[in-house]
Parts: structure tokens; C-alpha cells; sequence
């Protein structure tokens, strides 16, 4: 028998779902006008995550780790992470109570890696807007990403770990 943990089931769920809804939004929405780079793009890009229902904090971190999960399903790191990994960076983020992102302050830049630091900050503004905390107005909350040198990467809030 197989044994799935719950980050692993969590992991599975957030990629499928991404896949289902990258195969629906590609049914249901025209293709967008090219860009100046030569790239189409979709009116699903420009959807809105689903409201925060967060009562607090910490409700609130998890659902915008799953945000940044479903916004970069195929760069997941799946299962344990090794003892050594090739970038630790500790970063808050400011979310204004609609979602917009309002601007990230490094509390520990891995100066060692600087594609990490720009990447990791890519990420996070491709993946604005996130969930709007509904219930807490604006938000600051920090992060650990846990990245791997294979440019895989967990959050400590959905991390499975290492082992």
C-alpha cells in the first residue's frame, strides 16, 4: 500500500486543480490580444483569486501559501526536502485588504544566490492579486521560501519537510 502523507495529497490537489482550471479557463476564455512581447495572453490571467475567509493571521498565511502554490504548481519541490538546501530566504509580504500586493521587505536575503532573490520576487508579483482578506483588511505576513537547487521550491507554511 501506498503512503501519501498530507502534503503530498495537498500537493496533488493544488496541481490538479490548477490543471483543471488552466483546461477550463482555456475552454471557456478567448485568447487575449499579442503583446509586444509576441506572447498571447488570456483573460484568465487577470482573474481574481477567490476572497479569504481568514479569521486570522495565520488562516490568512496558509491560504496565500496556497495562492503562491496553484500560481507555481510545476515548480513544487514534491516530498521531503534534503538536508541541505541551496537557498533559505525569510521575506514579508504586504497585501492590501482588496489583494494587490503593496510591497515585500527581505528579513533574510540568500545574498549568496541573487537569481533566487529576483526569481522569488517574480513569483510573488506574477502572483498578485492574492486571495482578498475579506475579514482582516491589509495584511503583513512573512514567509520562508525553502529553495531547492534543482529551482524547485516549498514554503514553510506547506512544507512536507525534509528528511
Amino acid at each position: 500500500m501506498v503512503n501519501i502523507t498530507f502534503g503530498k495529497r495537498l500537493t496533488l490537489r493544488l496541481i490538479s486543480l490548477g490543471f483543471v482550471s488552466n483546461l477550463l479557463s482555456a475552454c471557456t476564455s478567448p485568447v487575449g490580444m499579442l503583446n509586444g512581447g509576441g506572447q498571447a495572453r488570456s483573460d484568465a490571467n487577470s482573474k481574481k483569486p477567490q476572497p479569504s475567509q481568514a479569521k486570522n493571521l495565520k488562516e490568512y498565511r496558509y491560504d496565500a501559501a496556497k495562492h503562491l502554490y496553484q500560481s507555481n504548481a510545476h515548480q513544487i519541490y514534491n516530498g521531503k526536502l534534503p538536508p541541505l538546501l541551496y537557498a533559505i530566504g525569510v521575506l514579508r509580504i504586504d497585501i492590501a485588504a482588496n489583494g494587490d500586493l503593496k510591497a515585500m521587505d527581505w528579513m533574510r536575503k540568500p545574498t549568496h544566490a541573487p537569481e533566487v532573490i529576483a526569481e522569488i520576487e517574480k513569483k510573488i508579483q506574477a502572483s498578485s492579486p492574492f486571495p482578498a482578506a475579506t475579514h482582516l483588511g491589509d495584511i503583513s505576513y512573512t514567509e520562508t521560501w525553502l529553495w531547492h537547487k534543482s529551482g524547485r521550491f516549498q514554503l514553510d507554511t506547506l512544507t512536507e519537510g525534509q528528511t
